[in-house]
């Protein structure tokens, strides 16, 4: 896929846990949940349909205890290769309604998982319907909170592989 500068914002790291863990650690609720939010945060709820038009909600929990649900809908579902998910929809491709507080623009966001060597080339694009929205998602801290993410992932994953 062929990105826009101005619009959308990637992540590329490769990562030395295999294709299979990384899909792993995406589409099983238990493993999502020990790493999808940077520390302090935390992820405390998570429903996984994986099919088009399947739900992929979260909440994440502030240190303070706050609360912040993340609704969102399955668009592609490439197994152990690609993830596409929107907040602008809901399950079965229903609209959403306007953003929430915690996320006040829509984005699509695409994980693409590739084999690497012994490792894996992870790519995260997030696509945005404007700049504004894109430099507001930028301002958040998308590269360091996603950055810091892909750090949890890889690391709970290797635990994950230590105890097969």
């Amino acid at each position: 896929m062929k990105t826009h500068p101005k619009l959308d914002l990637v992540l590329e790291r490769n990562v030395d846990v295999a294709p299979e863990l990384v899909w792993m650690a995406w589409t099983v609720p238990a493993h999502l949940m020990k790493w999808f939010t940077p520390r302090p945060w935390s992820t405390v709820e998570c429903e996984i349909d994986l099919r088009p038009g399947g739900v992929f909600n979260t909440v994440m929990q502030s240190p303070e205890g706050q609360k912040f649900p993340n609704v969102g809908c399955f668009l592609e579902i490439v197994p152990n290769r690609k993830l596409v998910w929107t907040n602008a929809l809901i399950t079965d491709f229903r609209p959403a309604g306007p953003p929430s507080p915690n996320c006040p623009f829509s984005f699509t966001a695409m994980i693409e998982i590739e084999p690497s060597g012994a490792g894996t080339k992870y790519t995260a694009t997030v696509l945005h319907h404007d700049e504004a929205a894109r430099t507001q998602h930028a301002e958040m801290g998308f590269h360091e909170g996603w950055g810091a993410a892909v750090d949890q992932l890889v690391a709970h994953m290797k635990e994950v592989r230590a105890s097969r």
